[in-house]
């Protein structure tokens, strides 16, 4: 099941910090707790974003035997009225993992923000994501399955970047075995790290002023 990340995406650069600063760059930052939280906050007041004309959804599961999706209440959020989540192509490298895998994820959706990905975190991809060390094996031996919905039946949800809900059951179109996960981040040339913790790396996204994701982060070790 797709659900909120721990934290959603953020999407406007705190002003100040430099989000291109070769300190950063050389020195990637660990936030004191009130610094970390002032940035989670900026990035939850944001705005979510939504590309236009999308006609297909996914939601990506362990399990390949579901028939009908219905709405439910999340265990981690349960004040919010009972749904279906699914998430867009372009958000969907967060969801190539088994489902308990912490992960966090960085991007660029723009040639400034390239620039910036660039310049902080040395990569040439436009996407970065991030696991434990301890989950290479896991991620390498999964399997998941994707199933893609007609994206008239979900509306875009207004906590996450990318993610859309309905509040009816749904039914999908198809279904599709993705037994190499590594494989798929390499052919959407998705930059996937393998890291012994994820909390600097963390704190270094959270500071670039760049969209980014935390997923299951509560299972992470800091």
């Amino acid at each position: 099941m797709l659900k909120r990340a721990a934290v959603r995406s953020s999407r406007s650069a705190p002003r100040h910090f430099v989000a291109n600063d070769h300190f950063l760059r050389d020195n990637p930052p660990v936030l004191t707790d009130d610094k970390r939280r002032e940035l989670i906050r900026e990035a939850n007041a944001a705005p979510a974003a939504h590309a236009a004309g999308v006609a297909t959804v996914y939601h990506y599961s362990e399990d390949g035997s579901i028939k009908r999706f219905a709405p439910h209440v999340p265990p981690t959020n349960p004040s919010h009225p009972p749904a279906v989540w699914a998430i867009d192509a372009g958000h969907s490298p967060l969801y190539w993992f088994p489902r308990h895998c912490p992960r966090i994820s960085v991007w660029a959706n723009s040639a400034a923000q390239q620039t910036v990905l660039t310049d902080m975190f040395n990569t040439e991809s436009s996407r970065i994501c991030a696991a434990e060390c301890h989950w290479l094996e896991r991620v390498r031996d999964a399997s998941i399955y994707r199933y893609s919905f007609d994206a008239s039946a979900f509306a875009p949800w207004s906590d996450a970047d990318g993610q859309y809900i309905s509040g009816d059951a749904v039914y999908p179109e198809s279904v599709e075995v993705l037994d190499d996960l590594l494989s798929l981040h390499a052919a959407a040339e998705v930059e996937l790290r393998f890291t012994a913790r994820l909390g600097r790396l963390m704190d270094q996204m959270l500071v670039s002023g760049l969209p980014f994701s935390f997923v299951r982060i509560r299972d992470a070790r800091r």
